[in-house]
């Protein structure tokens, strides 16, 4: 995979820097379903105020926001940063990974990946996303398509401990697309990444972090 596209699926205090990140050597899509949000950094505006307007300014021409994931479709990495947010029972709630998973499975392509940086339990990635990326593309994991999971560890507000100065676990759901995930992050990722030897392991490393 020479020709990376990636999207970016939630512009918040985590996707919205990482979509920066990336684009610093690749075209980005940037996803998210708040057309306000859209709207605001199309026009360089973060009211998270996590990335600064020349920032914003500095990688417009590499980054197209849109509320509409059929402006992904040729992308070839997809990259989920939805919020998991607690329910009563002190559970993460699932809805918005099901959700991004049914869009990102509309538009994925034979070949691509898909990586999951939203905190979660061990065996959601493989578990609950994958069965909803199959249905939603008619495709099969790990024949047509692949997943990885990263997990987020971005303090909203910390100008200090960025994206990119924060050592990344990765993993992949094969050999080959774990191999494919830790040199994407590679690229803008700093303080380096540390490859584990599976989904489930990197899924626990953000619950016991």
């Amino acid at each position: 995979m020479s020709n990376k596209k990636i999207c970016l699926i939630g512009l918040g205090y985590v996707g919205l820097p990482l979509a920066v990140a990336f684009a610093e050597k690749f075209q980005v899509v940037g996803f998210d379903t708040n057309q306000l949000r859209i709207n605001e950094l199309k026009n360089c505006n973060d009211r998270t105020l996590e990335i600064d307007t020349d920032l914003l300014k500095s990688v417009k021409s590499k980054i197209v926001y849109s509320d509409n994931i059929q402006d992904a479709k040729d992308c070839n990495i997809y990259i989920v940063t939805v919020p998991t947010p607690i329910d009563s029972t002190n559970r993460p709630d699932l809805t918005p990974l099901i959700v991004s998973s049914r869009a990102v499975g509309t538009v994925i392509n034979k070949g691509d990946i898909v990586i999951y940086e939203s905190t979660v339990y061990p065996g959601v990635t493989e578990d609950v996303c994958v069965p909803e990326l199959e249905k939603s593309s008619n495709m099969k994991f790990n024949k047509d398509f692949f997943c990885g999971y990263s997990p987020e560890r971005i303090n909203p507000g910390d100008k200090e401990h960025t994206v990119t100065k924060i050592l990344k676990v990765t993993s992949g759901s094969t050999p080959e697309a774990a191999k494919q995930v830790d040199q994407l992050y590679k690229e803008v990722i700093t303080a380096g990444t540390y490859l584990v030897s599976s989904i489930k392991v990197a899924e626990a490393s953000k619950v016991i972090e």
